[in-house]
């Protein structure tokens, strides 16, 4: 989208107090932030902005990073409701031909399980950008599991994704976001990085805080986006649940175990049940339905581990600043 589109849906203000917060917890946190090298968080309760704090003392376009690949999974889900994707059993070679493995499915990439030889923490992903064909780079890799056996981080499946939709559909992704999500949803401005005409799938997207939050606000509404069915119920929860165990034993506690494309942690690890969407350095859109909350943070990247520090700012700070 080339500049601001109108908002019918402005989020609606409230004070921490009526949203059920303790504006004097925020406000111990909020001491913290330039510390901890945060850009910017946004804290919903239920449809309403409870709390929200940004470095230059406004919400600004930034990039998601890896947080796009939780968007990429709404869009394979609306596709696949429109018909234009069959289901996720799809197999890959439907639309790669010979080049796929014919027993990789589209569930597989969802859940970062294709059985391909692809370095823990995406390092073959500066190789696929580079490469003349990315697509290509990515089906070309060496098989070393078989599909669905074994969990690997991989953002050369989530481009794989972005091709495959805009194989199905005819238009590019941020065309279809902007014509499924973002539009309907009042969102201010998107970029979206491409190459050859397919935007990443992994990253490369950017959105204001505001708007990522509405995106976690469409899920924890159960896909309804007041009155406009916008994103299946099922595949919310189909999408948001655990297909893997992942990295959910991985020290310090950053991730969780997979769904499809977006990240779930139990309330027994840091004592509320919630899905995330989670980018390099520390970026983050989490929802606990539960608590009806939704929280956007966005960190300067200052190294992998300094990522616990916005997951730390939730979980020690934010949930604890709950009413009940």
């Amino acid at each position: 989208m080339a500049g601001p589109i109108d908002d019918p849906f402005l989020l609606t203000a409230s004070s921490p107090a009526e949203a059920g917060l303790s504006a004097s917890s925020l406000h111990a946190m909020e001491q913290m932030l330039p510390e901890w090298r945060m850009k910017s968080v946004v804290v919903l309760r239920g449809d309403r902005i409870a709390w929200e704090w940004h470095e230059h003392g406004e919400d600004r376009i930034a990039p998601l990073l890896s947080c796009t690949k939780s968007l990429m999974s709404a869009l394979i889900g609306i596709a696949i409701e429109e018909g234009a994707i069959e289901s996720v059993e799809q197999p890959i070679a439907d639309y790669f031909g010979a080049e796929a493995d014919p027993s990789i499915r589209i569930k597989h990439l969802l859940t970062m399980t294709p059985g391909w030889d692809w370095p823990d923490f995406d390092k073959p992903y500066k190789a696929m950008k580079k490469a003349a064909d990315p697509i290509s780079f990515v089906l070309n890799s060496p098989l070393t599991h078989s599909p669905g056996a074994a969990f690997t981080y991989n953002s050369g499946g989530s481009h794989l994704l972005s091709a495959i939709l805009t194989k199905a559909t005819g238009t590019s992704a941020l065309d279809y976001a902007s014509s499924k999500l973002f539009r309907p949803m009042g969102f201010r401005k998107a970029k979206w990085s491409a190459h050859r005409g397919v935007n990443e799938g992994g990253t490369g997207l950017q959105l204001y805080g505001r708007d990522l939050a509405k995106l976690g606000l469409l899920y924890l509404r159960g896909g309804d986006w007041f009155g406009n069915r916008l994103l299946p119920a099922g595949w919310i929860e189909k999408s948001t649940k655990s297909h893997h165990r992942a990295l959910i034993q991985y020290t310090p506690p950053i991730y969780g175990s997979y769904g499809f494309h977006w990240w779930q942690s139990p309330a027994s690890q840091n004592g509320v049940s919630c899905f995330f969407a989670f980018g390099h350095g520390g970026q983050m859109l989490l929802v606990a339905p539960s608590e009806q909350l939704t929280v956007v943070v966005r960190k300067h990247i200052t190294g992998r581990n300094a990522a616990i520090l916005s997951r730390k700012l939730i979980m020690d700070y934010i949930a604890p600043a709950i009413f009940h």
